[in-house]
C-alpha cells in the first residue's frame, strides 16, 4: 500500500473563513486531521509537557493545502480527535481522514487499551 505524503501547508485560513469557502465549493476534498507537536501555550489542556501532541485540521482549498487557523490567527489544535470531530460537523463536514504520522501504530494500542490484531 503506497500512502500518500503528509499535507504541507502552503497556505493559511481563519475558522470562521470555513464557511463562506465551504458554500462555495473551494473546499476540494475531506478534511485532514492531522496528529502534531503543540504549538499553541496556554492553561488546561494545552500543558506542553503532559500533552505535547494535539490534532490539526487541514483542508485542500483551490487546489492547495490550508492550515487552519483560530481567529486570533494562532494554529487551531483539539486535544482529542473527538472533539475535532465534533467541531467539523458543525462546520457541515461528515467525513474527514486521520492522519498520524508522528506516534506508532503499537504505542496509540498500548495507550487506548485496544489491541491493532
Amino acid at each position: 500500500m503506497t500512502m500518500t505524503p503528509t499535507p504541507t501547508a502552503t497556505i493559511s485560513v481563519r475558522q470562521n473563513e470555513i464557511p463562506d469557502l465551504s458554500a462555495a465549493y473551494r473546499i476540494n476534498t475531506y478534511p485532514v486531521a492531522l496528529r502534531s507537536r503543540r504549538e499553541t501555550e496556554a492553561g488546561g489542556f494545552a500543558d506542553q509537557d503532559k500533552f505535547p501532541l494535539t490534532w490539526t485540521v487541514y483542508f485542500m482549498i483551490d487546489g492547495q493545502w490550508a492550515q487552519l487557523l483560530s481567529a486570533r490567527g494562532l494554529q487551531r489544535e483539539w486535544s482529542s480527535l473527538d472533539r475535532l470531530e465534533k467541531w467539523l460537523r458543525t462546520m457541515g463536514f461528515r467525513y474527514f481522514w486521520v492522519r498520524n504520522d508522528i506516534e506508532p501504530a503499537d504505542a496509540i494500542s498500548a495507550v487506548s487499551g485496544h489491541s491493532m490484531k
